[in-house]
């Protein structure tokens, strides 16, 4: 991989100028003299990225040795890089991107109230290895009040292998697809966080526990999940037909899945009964 000099350097100085001395810690003044231009210095970039300002200056004007691995490190912590900017900040150096520590499990507030604003249409949150973190309340009529369980045994994907082999649900391929969705989205997170010790455990666990998941596994599908049409039959309102759709939430390797009624439709009717009914106790 070669490094690209006058990407480099553009995108350092962007960096630079978006941030405040306050965003790093510096006194507003942050220097000798008033801030002609906005953003940091460079000589301030380089003293919190640990590295000499004449390296830094030659780096912004696209010439210089590339970078190594430990300058790039430095170079994005300083910067306040997202994990995008700093993947992107590694290729165009000619680097290939550290691996990302592992699936975030921090329920951001816009979600949680996105969640609480949906009263009529059932949706659930979960990470990148299928552990559910919240819910909405009407959900709970789908997947149970799963507050009466520890945080460790809410994996859907274990949920789902968990069930009998005679279970009459393998007989039925919606169910079938919907599985192999997930096994080959999770085969996608399991590359995507590499050695990671919860998804390596729970592979390893599903591996001793079903052979139909181990038969899955070792096809090596891999695909980002994405919606599907679902029909359930409901033992309080009966059949149900909707859109199960997967929201990707991009800042912390999250889904969001919601279940979609078509407006006017007996599910949509349905819906609404669900959440007229006392709620549910763990």
């Amino acid at each position: 991989m070669t490094v690209n000099r006058s990407e480099l350097a553009a995108f350092l100085r962007t960096r630079r100028e978006r941030l405040r001395p306050a965003d790093v810690g510096l006194p507003g003044g942050g220097g000798t003299g008033p801030r002609r231009t906005p953003g940091l210095r460079r000589q301030e970039v380089a003293e919190l990225a640990g590295m000499s300002i004449d390296y830094y200056i030659r780096l912004e004007q696209a010439r210089g040795p590339q970078p190594s691995r430990q300058v790039l490190l430095a170079l994005a912590r300083a910067l306040l890089l997202t994990i995008d900017e700093r993947e992107y900040l590694f290729r165009i150096a000619g680097e290939t991107p550290p691996a990302v520590a592992g699936p975030s499990r921090e329920l951001l507030p816009a979600v949680r109230y996105l969640l609480d604003t949906m009263p009529l249409t059932p949706a659930y949150v979960v990470d990148a290895k299928y552990d559910l973190l919240a819910w909405n309340a009407l959900a709970t009529r789908f997947i149970g009040d799963q507050s009466a369980y520890p945080p460790e045994d809410r994996n859907m994907i274990r949920w789902m292998f968990r069930r009998p082999t005679d279970d009459l649900l393998w007989r039925d391929e919606e169910t079938l697809a919907f599985t192999a969705a997930s096994v080959a989205d999770l085969r996608a997170a399991y590359a995507r966080y590499p050695g990671d010790p919860g998804i390596e455990a729970l592979v390893t666990e599903l591996l001793g526990l079903s052979p139909r998941f181990a038969r899955m596994w070792r096809t090596h599908d891999v695909a980002v999940r994405r919606g599907v049409r679902k029909r359930v039959d409901h033992p309080d309102t009966g059949p149900l037909e909707f859109e199960c759709q997967v929201l990707h939430i991009s800042d912390s390797d999250q889904r969001m899945i919601v279940y979609c009624a078509e407006p006017g439709s007996p599910t949509e009717a349905a819906f609404r009964r669900l959440a007229d009914l006392p709620a549910l106790r763990p």
